[in-house]
């Protein structure tokens, strides 16, 4: 079986991977951000474990946003 090529996929499934790599990369660049921010305190677990972890296509940065992040006290 022979690798596809960009031109091998119907229009409809280019949309859609550029569509996935969209908001990957969207959810990739708020959780970085997000992560930069915050002191270690407001961060369930070690930070940098967290950075790595954002990497990890598309879990990684969909899990810091729900799960790594304690809420931001305003003092």
């Amino acid at each position: 079986m022979a690798k596809k090529q960009w031109s091998d996929f119907t229009k409809n499934q280019q949309r859609a991977i550029i569509a996935a790599g969209t908001v990957e990369l969207v959810l990739t660049s708020i959780a970085l951000v997000d992560l930069a921010s915050r002191k270690s305190a407001q961060i369930r677990g070690p930070k940098a474990l967290w950075l790595l972890g954002v990497f990890i296509q598309p879990v990684g940065p969909i899990a810091y946003l729900s799960f790594g992040r304690r809420a931001k006290i305003n003092v």
